[in-house]
């Protein structure tokens, strides 16, 4: 039997968020794909198999919504007069670490959804290949390039991947 999609919202919502915002950078963008996967889970819910692994099916959805907006972006630049000065906090996860979060926005799309769907959402390499395209191999090489980079970057080490 499953239980009921609170419960899997606090279970599994501090996870789709930080895939979200690693797909997306900080900020609204990241916020909105987080709350439009959970609207779209709560419509899918009742005809969910009691089977499913829920945060691996979560986390899936949360990559089309990220894709969503990242097609959004690229179709349609919002202008703006004022710039904000600092990102609203709401106690989010992972809400002082917006240093990590620009460092993954600015990695290739390729190794940041690599990171993003892998680590920060747990699937396996072979469903993160699905998911981007490509080999897991190349995908496990994606995500290692992508967390070497970081690791330079936030340690201040010279150079950076080869690739």
């Amino acid at each position: 039997m499953k239980s009921p999609f609170e419960h899997a919202v606090q279970q599994h919502g501090a996870t789709v968020l930080r895939v979200c915002r690693a797909a997306l950078g900080p900020g609204a963008d990241a916020d909105d794909a987080w709350s439009e996967t959970f609207l779209a889970a709560l419509r899918a819910w009742p005809d969910l198999d009691d089977g499913v692994n829920v945060e691996a099916w979560l986390v899936r959805v949360a990559q089309r919504r990220t894709i969503d907006v990242l097609r959004s972006r690229a179709r349609h630049p919002v202008p703006t007069s004022e710039v904000p000065d600092s990102t609203a906090s709401r106690g989010d996860p992972g809400e002082h670490d917006h240093d990590i979060w620009r460092e993954v926005a600015t990695l290739p799309e390729r190794q940041r959804l690599a990171i993003a769907y892998h680590y920060l959402g747990g699937l396996p390499h072979t469903e993160t290949a699905e998911l981007v395209g490509g080999t897991p191999e190349a995908v496990r090489r994606a995500a290692s390039d992508g967390l070497t980079a970081l690791r330079r970057r936030m340690t201040g080490e010279p150079g950076g991947p080869t690739r």
